[in-house]
């Protein structure tokens, strides 16, 4: 198609599509396989189009291993020397889930391609969030002696069902308060290592 053709109506659904997976992958920060268990039901019920090499992830089995995965990650957080363990994994696990799910709302671009935008994008904006989360779990577990950690899962939980509600519904508005957190947690910390290094 000849981009000089394009009307504003053409560049509606692949804007919202990535703004979807743009929220989404935010949301990863969080939860890692709740936005992906959620994009691939959205493909099963052909609500969303997958971007070129990434139709697998509208199959059934997909969506039964990151269903499963949703279950083991919401239940192992809740056990304080799994949710470190979880949170270490989560370094590496969290910004590649954010990429994949940022990468697959890509429609009309080299799979490749499409993942190297992902992991700059989704992949960064969900390493930001999940080190802010890590960060308050780790002061959580030496104020509370972990007992409060559980209970922190737990609005971690309902933050992430909320945000991918949001992301899928509004993603607009879902990528603008997940970017402006993420931000916030990058001038706090700055701010730190300015008065570390003073």
């Amino acid at each position: 198609m000849d981009p000089s053709t394009l009307s504003p109506a053409d560049l509606v659904d692949p804007l919202f599509a990535l703004t979807m997976g743009l929220a989404l992958a935010s949301t990863c920060g969080l939860r890692a396989f709740l936005p992906l268990f959620t994009l691939s039901g959205l493909a099963l019920a052909d609500k969303v189009t997958l971007g070129e090499g990434y139709a697998w992830l509208g199959t059934w089995p997909a969506a039964l291993a990151f269903g499963v995965a949703v279950v083991l990650e919401l239940v192992g957080d809740k056990f304080p020397a799994v949710d470190h363990a979880m949170d270490g994994l989560g370094v590496v696990i969290k910004p590649l889930a954010a990429t994949l799910a940022t990468a697959s709302m890509i429609t009309g671009m080299d799979p490749l391609l499409a993942a190297v935008v992902g992991l700059i994008t989704g992949g960064v904006a969900a390493e930001v969030i999940h080190l802010g989360k890590a960060k308050l779990r780790v002061l959580s577990s030496a104020f509370t002696g972990t007992i409060g950690n559980p209970i922190l899962s737990v609005l971690e939980d309902i933050a992430a069902f909320i945000a991918v509600a949001a992301a899928v519904l509004v993603p607009a508005l879902a990528l603008l308060t997940m970017t402006v957190f993420a931000l916030y947690l990058v001038r706090r910390w700055r701010r730190k290592a300015a008065t570390a290094g003073a």
